[in-house]
């Protein structure tokens, strides 16, 4: 992922110099097991962990080209690294990665990235859901208008909107959670996942040591559904991200300015245009998502390896693994900021929610005529007649409101008097549920 979407935090845990660092703690684990089996000399195993240690915390820039230069030569990455892990270590390095198999470090080094990642990702999912909250029960009662089909429907309340997405993103957080406890697997079982030439135990060691659940047949690689489950999660959450920004950016649009984003000092919106207001942080969240929907795919198509194994999905998850977590870190972090600052305007959802003349509260005329006795169908075709009379002459002279229309038809004057119409039309009857919603959706949180 390009630095301008790039937080550090995330990006160490992708960095070359933290993945060989990771390489090296397999490593060593696996040494100090074999010791304790008595495969390896316990020696060995000592000064592996002694000499190793500093020189893998040493790891920075320097480093990582010195060992990128040998795998220029030996065209393996873990070889590599081998390699130059032993010029600091001494003789005692032939202990390292006996009976192992690139495989072995690679595939749990990768469960030890993305388990982290997936940490970071719940963290920062745990702070949105803190800034919906807080927005949702700000909100709570503010009246506006609902959309069906980006239409007036009937009213309810900023909060309840919010609220719906809080739901969702906590369901999102269940299912990354999930999806971590599916990626946290360790595999040491060398070539071909038979243990031929390693003991089990030493992977359990390893799994243990790491936080990791054992693989229970890696067939030398861990199975690729895992990491699929993985990705395909973090999408779910993006398409969430996409979701929460497409409202802000419909609210946001100069004929409705129900709410927009905060707009900084000193900030421009357009090169030409000096008055604009743009959506930029919810538009750059769609696109934002697109990306990181856009590696479920390749990670789907990773699951169906030859035999085995094979490399073919090696480069894609070095392309993937970072980026969508980095991507979605940033993602989650901005859409965070822009609902704690989100600028909302209740008078004029409140100017929207009336500027139908009062249409959206068809249905509660509907059934008060129904329940006072009119048979539906002529309840529909009346209240109908009335919306619509009052929709096409909105803003001109002669126009006339949705009630003095209702009113104006002598079967619904029969039915309901003038105070009744009203009653029916109020809407505070729309939000008489409103904190029976909040208690299911926030009980629990």
């Amino acid at each position: 992922m390009v630095p301008r979407y790039t937080r550090p935090q995330m990006a160490a845990i992708w960095s070359p110099e933290e993945r060989f660092r990771i390489w090296f703690e397999i490593e060593a684990l696996a040494a100090e097991a074999m010791a304790q089996l008595g495969t390896i000399p316990a020696e060995a195993a000592r000064v592996i962990r002694e000499r190793g240690t500093p020189r893998a915390a040493s790891i920075g820039p320097a480093e990582v080209e010195a060992i990128d230069a040998i795998e220029r030569v030996t065209r393996h990455d873990v070889i590599a690294f081998l390699t130059w892990m032993q010029e600091g270590i001494g003789p005692e390095a032939r202990f390292m990665h006996q009976g192992l198999t690139s495989s072995d470090v690679l595939d749990t080094s990768l469960a030890v990235q993305m388990t982290r990642a997936a940490d970071l990702l719940i963290a920062d999912l745990d702070a949105l859901l803190a800034a919906l909250r807080r927005r949702a029960e700000e909100h709570r009662y503010t009246p506006t208008i609902g959309r069906s089909h980006g239409i007036h429907a009937e009213p309810t309340t900023f909060g309840l909107k919010l609220a719906g997405h809080h739901a969702e993103f906590a369901r999102n957080r269940a299912r990354l959670v999930a999806a971590r406890a599916e990626i946290a697997t360790c595999a040491i079982s060398g070539p071909v996942g038979t243990f031929a030439s390693v003991d089990p135990r030493v992977e359990a060691y390893v799994a243990e040591r790491l936080g990791l659940a054992v693989e229970p047949v890696s067939t030398q690689v861990i199975p690729r559904d895992r990491h699929a489950a993985f990705f395909a999660a973090l999408a779910v959450v993006a398409s969430s991200i996409e979701r929460l920004a497409t409202e802000v950016r419909h609210l946001q649009r100069s004929e409705v300015r129900e709410a927009e984003e905060f707009f900084h000092e000193g900030q421009k919106g357009s090169s030409a245009m000096p008055h604009k207001r743009n959506p930029v942080l919810s538009e750059n969240l769609t696109g934002l998502a697109r990306l990181v929907r856009s590696h479920v795919v390749p990670a789907l198509e990773n699951v169906a390896l030859w035999h085995e194994r094979d490399i073919s999905h090696s480069s894609v998850e070095r392309v993937i693994g970072p980026d969508a977590c980095i991507g979605l870190d940033f993602a989650l972090a901005r859409a965070t900021g822009m609902m704690e600052k989100l600028v909302v305007y209740p008078e004029r959802m409140r100017e929207n929610l009336e500027a139908l003349g009062g249409v959206v509260h068809s249905q509660k005329v509907l059934l008060a005529l129904t329940q006072a006795g009119l048979s539906r169908e002529d309840s529909y075709a009346a209240v109908q007649q009335a919306a619509m009379a009052t929709w096409t002459r909105l803003g001109k002279p002669d126009a006339r409101s949705f009630a003095e229309n209702l009113l104006a038809n002598p079967a619904v004057a029969a039915t309901l008097d003038a105070p009744a119409l009203a009653a029916a039309m109020d809407p505070q009857r729309d939000f008489r549920h409103v904190d029976t919603v909040f208690a299911r959706v926030f009980a629990a949180a």
